[in-house]
C-alpha cells in the first residue's frame, strides 16, 4: 500500500499549519484518503477482455518452452478459448497471440506484467488466470522446469505464493514437493522435482495450504480465507468460463475442508 496522500498530506499541514499538530492533521486526512484508494483499488473490476492477448501468449510460450507444442497443448488452448465463447475477432486475437508466444526467444515478461496490470490488487482475478495456465503446464502430465519456472513467475507477479501454487495444483490431484528454499518449492536435493499426479485424489490438506499436523483452529482460519478468496460471487463481470473455474475451486476447499472435519471429528 502506498502513503503517497499521507506524506504530502503531512507536509502540506507542516507547512501551513506550522506546527506538529497541523502535520498530524495532515497526515491523518492523507492516511484516510490513501486507504479509500488502495479499496477502490482492491474491488476495481479488471476491464472485460483485457486478458486475452496476453493470456494466450503466454500459453504459446510455456507451449513452446520444452522445444515443441503438443496436440494436447493445442486442443487446450483451443478448448479455453471454447469455454470462454471466444468467436470471431477475439477468437482470431487468441490465435494470434499464441503464436506470437510461441515463436523462438520469445519474451514472457511483457505478457506477465499485462495479466499483472489487468489484475491489479484484485487477487480473486489472479486465481482464475493461473488455472488456465496451469492446465496448459500440466497438460503433458510431468512439466519440465521450464514450464513450471514460467507458470512462477507469473504466480509471482500475480502476489500468490508457492504454498498457494501448491494448492491450486493439489485441487488438480496433483502433489508438488521438495526443498522449501530460496528458490521455493520444486527443487529437491536431486535437482528439480516436477509436479506428480496423486493417485489418491486431491489431498484436503494440500487443497487449503496447511500441514498435516496443523491444528483445528489453524484449518479453520486457512478455510475461511480461501473460501474468501475463491468465492466466484466475488468475481464480478469476468467470462462464465472463468466464473465456473471459481466455482469449481470452492466445491474443491468445502470437500476438503469436509473430509479433514469428518476425519477430525469437529464440526
Amino acid at each position: 500500500m502506498s502513503y503517497m496522500y499521507t506524506f504530502w498530506f503531512a507536509m502540506a499541514g507542516l507547512l501551513f499549519g506550522h506546527d506538529l499538530v497541523g502535520a498530524g492533521v495532515g497526515a491523518i486526512v492523507g492516511f484516510v484518503l490513501d486507504n479509500l484508494r488502495f479499496s477502490q483499488r482492491r474491488t476495481a473490476t479488471p476491464e472485460s477482455g483485457g486478458y486475452v492477448s496476453p493470456l494466450f501468449a503466454l500459453l504459446g510460450a510455456i507451449a513452446k518452452s520444452d522445444g515443441r507444442v503438443s496436440e494436447a497443448e493445442i486442443a487446450i488452448a483451443e478448448s479455453v478459448m471454447a469455454r470462454m465463447g471466444l468467436d470471431g475477432n477475439a477468437r482470431q486475437q487468441a490465435i494470434s497471440a499464441f503464436n506470437v508466444g510461441k515463436q523462438p526467444e520469445f519474451d514472457v515478461t511483457g505478457p506477465i506484467n499485462a495479466l499483472r496490470q489487468w489484475v491489479g490488487l484484485r487477487r480473486d482475478h489472479a486465481f482464475p488466470v493461473l488455472d488456465v495456465v496451469i492446465e496448459t503446464v500440466l497438460a503433458g502430465g510431468h512439466p519440465p522446469p521450464e514450464k513450471m519456472a514460467i507458470l512462477r513467475q507469473l504466480a509471482s507477479a500475480l502476489r500468490v505464493s508457492d504454498m498457494e501454487l501448491m494448492a491450486l495444483m493439489a485441487m488438480k490431484g496433483y502433489v508438488w514437493q521438495g526443498t522449501a528454499g530460496a528458490r521455493g518449492y520444486g527443487h529437491g536435493p536431486g535437482g528439480y522435482v516436477p509436479p506428480q499426479r496423486n493417485p489418491q485424489g486431491p489431498d484436503p490438506y494440500a487443497v487449503l495450504g496447511v500441514a498435516r499436523d496443523a491444528d483445528d483452529r489453524a484449518i479453520k482460519r486457512a478455510y475461511r480465507k480461501l473460501i474468501s478468496e475463491h468465492h466466484p460471487d466475488r468475481l464480478g463481470d469476468l467470462p462464465e468460463e472463468m466464473r465456473k473455474r471459481a466455482e469449481a475451486r470452492a466445491s474443491e476447499i468445502n470437500a476438503a475442508y469436509e473430509r479433514i472435519k469428518a476425519e477430525r471429528g469437529f464440526k
